[in-house]
């Protein structure tokens, strides 16, 4: 049910809505007085957040990650661009599973 192809999914849409955010919301919003757009798109990503924090656990569990992998993945979360980084390294471990 938890597969790491749904999390990467996740990942991934977790990672461009904080990017959307850092680089169209907030410009938007102070450039060009359009404090909706963080709005919108500022609740869009905290929801996929949450997802993407969920998912990470319930995969984590799943699939026997170390604790120092888990932190990792959920700090890949934080970081602009490190969904990319994380896709990689979970399209890895789908290939190593296949």
């Amino acid at each position: 049910m938890f597969h790491i192809n749904h999390f990467r999914v996740i990942s991934l849409l977790e990672g461009l809505s904080f990017l959307a955010l850092l680089f169209a919301a907030m410009p938007a919003k102070y450039y060009f007085g359009l404090p909706e757009a963080v709005s919108v798109v500022g609740m869009a990503h905290g929801l996929l957040f949450m997802m993407f924090v969920l998912m990470a656990t319930l995969v984590a569990l799943r699939h026997a990650w170390s604790d120092r992998y888990t932190l990792m993945v959920i700090i890949c979360g934080i970081l602009p661009f490190a969904c990319f980084f994380l896709d990689k390294s979970l399209k890895r471990q789908v290939e190593a599973l296949a």
